[in-house]
């Protein structure tokens, strides 16, 4: 009877464990019909996604088919019946949720932090396309459902990015297939961002033109009377933050960030970030 007990126990326990599936089910077409195939490479250390917090219960975030390399790939093919002559690689090298108390907020917020990359593959040798990396953060208050949500965004994250992948163009030199893990030396190289001593003043408004160097002279920013940025302005009218990858002033580097603008360190400006998100209306950062 003991037994039946605990095995019941162990049951409703099982049962009362919520999960929140990720579906990677959009298309993802190419519109260029220029790839011939897309492949996977899951980098991920754990691969387990984590748990956040939905009205005072814990729901686990999963990939709705956990065989990720292969169903990624499948993917590609159910949506590209017409093959190119480009093989592109994508490796996904972080993805984790998570509930974190920030200094400044009243109670917890459901964050996603995610890290992804792409590279044309071509006699062996690799060449860097594309970089998101970033964390999604989810005001629980303000959201009904945060897990539903941050699924929802990191659908829409790599979707986009593998779209953004087919058209982007290659921004390295070759890396060796067995340098791939070790990749970030190979990309320094390049980039005057991370080899100048001094960085040019100006606004940015994509991570290629920071790297090279190249301020677009149609942009400005206004400050407010705190000397704080709130508006950029395009050709004299006010546009989009979202429009702007970062600025310069006075040799430093600024990047938009969920609680507003952070000074770009050398380690951060390594990341090559790239917020996709920001450029997506029907995607939002819940503050």
């Amino acid at each position: 009877m003991k037994k039946i007990f605990f095995f019941l126990i162990i049951s409703i326990c099982f049962s009362a464990q919520k999960t929140e599936f990720i579906n990677l089910n959009q298309s993802i077409k190419d519109r260029t019909s220029l790839t011939k195939s897309l492949t996977l490479i899951d980098n991920r250390a754990d691969k387990n996604i984590g748990k956040i917090d939905d009205k005072g219960e814990l729901v686990t975030l999963r990939f709705e088919d956990e065989n990720l390399k292969s169903h990624v790939e499948s993917w590609f093919l159910k949506d590209n019946k017409k093959t190119g002559n480009t093989d592109i690689v994508v490796v996904l090298e972080e993805l984790k949720v998570y509930n974190e108390q920030d200094s400044d907020k009243e109670y917890p917020y459901a964050k996603t932090k995610i890290k992804v990359s792409s590279f044309l593959k071509r006699n062996n040798n690799y060449y860097f396309i594309y970089r998101f990396e970033n964390v999604i953060v989810c005001n629980p208050k303000r959201v009904p459902h945060a897990p539903k949500y941050l699924a929802e965004q990191i659908s829409e994250i790599i979707t986009d990015f593998i779209k953004a992948s087919y058209t982007n163009t290659v921004t390295s030199y070759s890396i060796p297939e067995n340098e791939i893990h070790n990749y970030s030396k190979y990309l320094s190289k390049n980039y005057n961002a991370l080899n100048n001593s001094e960085l040019k003043e100006g606004v940015y408004t994509d991570f290629k033109s920071f790297y090279k160097q190249e301020p677009n002279a149609n942009y400005s920013l206004k400050k407010n009377k705190n000397g704080k940025v709130v508006k950029l302005i395009h050709k004299d009218v006010q546009t989009s933050l979202s429009e702007m990858y970062c600025y310069v002033e006075e040799g430093k580097g600024y990047k938009l960030t969920p609680v507003g603008f952070d000074e770009m360190k050398k380690d951060f400006i390594f990341t090559l970030q790239e917020q996709i998100f920001l450029k997506n209306p029907k995607r939002e950062v819940f503050l």
